[in-house]
């Protein structure tokens, strides 16, 4: 196994990561939806609705509980599901949250592309990162 793959491993066995359907409905009930993926992905191929886009090098800033630069609806107790493309780097993202006191932090199995092959909702893509 290398070295990335064992690193993923490890990231994700302190994940209960959620699929698509899954993600959807705790959405619904209050989980916040960060999509880290690139400008032009999003772009391209849409967002999720009510998804926050926060790029991946300001996450830990805009996430972490005890920042005094974290969004202001994100606190201790708050669920986080991370989106990328794929499920990969959100991955790795979510376990550094955690890491930095948000043990609510997840990640989107299968990344938009799963989201957005399930059918589930999508708008338009390009929102701008929150600063």
């Amino acid at each position: 196994m290398s070295a990335i793959d064992t690193l993923l491993a490890t990231a994700r066995a302190g994940l209960d990561r959620a699929v698509p359907e899954q993600a959807l409905r705790l959405q619904r009930d209050g989980a916040l939806i960060v999509d880290i993926r690139p400008h032009v992905n999003r772009l391209e191929e849409g967002e999720i609705p009510d998804s926050v886009v926060v790029e991946r090098i300001h996450l830990e800033w805009r996430l972490a509980p005890d920042s005094e630069w974290r969004l202001p609806q994100v606190n201790p107790d708050s669920t986080v599901i991370v989106v990328c493309n794929e499920g990969y780097s959100s991955s790795l993202a979510a376990a550094d949250l955690q890491r930095l006191g948000l043990p609510g932090a997840t990640d989107l199995e299968g990344g938009f592309r799963a989201w957005r092959s399930a059918g589930l909702p999508i708008r338009e893509g390009g929102t701008p990162a929150v600063p």
